[in-house]
């Protein structure tokens, strides 16, 4: 009776400190998440970095500085990508204030969190507020001017990252043009990013553009499902989705300002899995298609049509659903995820997410321990 006692309690505390290897991972494909936290239900910070090792994610967008993310995630191999937000912009001008903020927010986890960007604002030029426009280009300098100033200007870049709406014409994309009102603010931007050599950041999300035009625009080009493509008449290049076109409509959106060294990255890309009734096409099927296409084609480092030799370089928006964002429901069901780790819809993209959780400290919490004296007392009555 002692004996298969003290086995029992063996394989039980054996699992407490165990993570199930049952779950189909997926190889690390160079893709970045989008971590959003507009949530009450989410896993804490500890849980998804034990989940996204799991998955070989090694790149995380936050849209803030979240010491108690950039603390849990110390000592791993993800690199950050840590956001000011709109309403810090106008604080951020103030070089006393942007190098007080780097020292507080960046400086003391460099040594053990690795954080290689810092997006100054989010789609801010297409936006109504003027006065913000006016302060974006300014925080971005002035922020990265502390960043020199503390000699961390190698290790972090800036940048901001833009919605497709600052594009006056995105197609063919060889004919690629920002707006007439924002050429000001853009070609200011884009000198800034010639002089740091940081890239150019774009939101670009198909579903919007299917949403809103669902009998001209063909579901399979919008989901990279094979299709016939659209050739450009100028390049003849042939283009069998619409993500890779709107990353070529920027390039030469660019290119039109005298610029062809700055680089573009997506900062989020994605697919709603849910939506209200005229939210056409959110379903978990094209969510499904959308993602896991993209995925693939990452996978296999491929390029646009007309930048076939650089990698598209994609952070998906996001890592979990949250059930706290406003609007209208798509922008509550764009997760891979649901807060408890289980998949929304099959990818391949599974991972485990730890049950027992740790505080930033390294202590077990206290959760654990009461679970652990009571097997204790247990192993002990059966004993005696």
């Amino acid at each position: 009776m002692a004996t298969l006692s003290s086995f029992t309690l063996f394989k039980a505390l054996l699992l407490l400190f165990s993570f199930s290897d049952s779950f189909v991972g997926i190889l690390s494909l160079g893709i970045g998440i989008n971590y959003g936290q507009i949530a009450n239900n989410l896993p804490s910070p500890s849980r998804v970095a034990g989940l996204l090792k799991s998955l070989n994610i090694s790149r995380v967008k936050l849209y803030d500085a979240d010491p108690k993310v950039l603390s849990a995630f110390s000592n791993s191999n993800v690199e950050f990508i840590i956001g000011l937000g709109n309403e810090n912009l106008q604080e951020m001008t103030d070089p006393v204030q942007a190098q007080t903020w780097i020292r507080q927010n960046v400086q003391p986890y460099l040594s053990q969190t690795s954080i290689t960007c810092i997006t100054v604002g989010n789609e801010v030029l297409t936006g109504n507020d003027t006065q913000l426009k006016s302060f974006l280009l300014p925080a971005m300098q002035t922020v990265n001017n502390a960043l020199s100033n503390l000699g961390l200007s190698k290790e972090v870049y800036v940048t901001t990252a833009h919605s497709t709406g600052i594009l006056a014409n995105s197609f063919p994309p060889s004919s690629g043009s920002f707006r007439q009102d924002l050429a000001e603010y853009i070609q200011s931007i884009l000198n800034f990013h010639s002089q740091t050599d940081s890239p150019f950041l774009i939101n670009a999300y198909p579903f919007f553009a299917y949403k809103d035009n669902p009998g001209q625009i063909s579901l399979e080009y919008v989901l990279f499902q094979p299709n016939k493509g659209i050739p450009d008449p100028v390049t003849n290049l042939n283009y069998d989705n619409m993500l890779y076109a709107q990353i070529d409509a920027v390039y030469s959106a660019m290119k039109a300002l005298g610029h062809r060294d700055i680089p573009v990255k997506i900062s989020e890309t994605g697919w709603p899995s849910k939506g209200d009734p005229g939210e056409i096409g959110a379903t978990p099927q094209n969510a499904a298609l959308y993602n896991g296409n993209l995925l693939r084609r990452i996978q296999e480092n491929q390029g646009t049509p007309a930048n076939p030799s650089i990698p598209i370089d994609v952070h998906v928006f996001a890592l979990f659903n949250e059930d706290l964002k406003p609007g209208p429901t798509s922008e509550r069901n764009y997760g891979l995820l649901y807060p408890d780790g289980s998949p929304v819809y099959d990818i391949g993209f599974q991972g485990h997410l730890p049950q027992i959780d740790y505080s930033a400290s390294g202590e077990k919490n206290t959760v654990f321990w009461i679970f652990s004296l009571l097997m204790l007392s247990m192993a002990f009555l059966l004993c005696a």
